[in-house]
């Protein structure tokens, strides 16, 4: 079911240019992607060996404390209609700014689509998809 889709490691942070010097300068990494505008200190993905490392500034409603690995993937709903036909159980989507929408598992937003679920052993996993009209920077298209 996810043996052919793109993985990255969602790692949050604190301080987003203190996080992409660690990744860049210390680990060798490159910047893949920073968000622009108003979202530059809240997300960066930073290309390390052959994986992504997404650097992700929580909100302040949001709670995240813990670094998963994402699968992403080309359709959400798809993905997570043949997991759930597997028993696979999703945790409940919660909105995190006004303008996102939850459709069952799935919390939609203006920088993609993401829904979680948890492996055999309790580990968190997200499914994330672009949004529409993303375009991946060069080299760097997951499927």
């Amino acid at each position: 079911m996810l043996s052919k889709v793109g993985l990255a490691t969602v790692i949050p942070v604190r301080n987003m240019d203190r996080a992409i010097r660690f990744y860049t300068k210390i680990l060798g990494g490159s910047v893949n992607m920073r968000a622009e505008g108003d979202r530059r200190n809240y997300f960066a993905s930073i290309n390390l060996g052959n994986e992504q490392f997404w650097l992700v500034k929580p909100e302040r409603r949001e709670r995240r404390d813990l670094a998963y690995t994402t699968f992403i993937v080309k359709d959400i709903k798809r993905t997570v209609a043949g997991l759930k036909s597997r028993g696979v159980k999703f945790l409940r989507a919660e909105k995190i700014d006004p303008d996102s929408t939850i459709e069952g598992p799935i919390l939609y937003t203006s920088h993609g689509a993401e829904s979680f679920f948890k492996d055999s052993e309790g580990n968190q996993l997200m499914l994330w998809a672009a949004p529409p009209r993303f375009e991946w920077p060069k080299h760097t298209k997951p499927y």
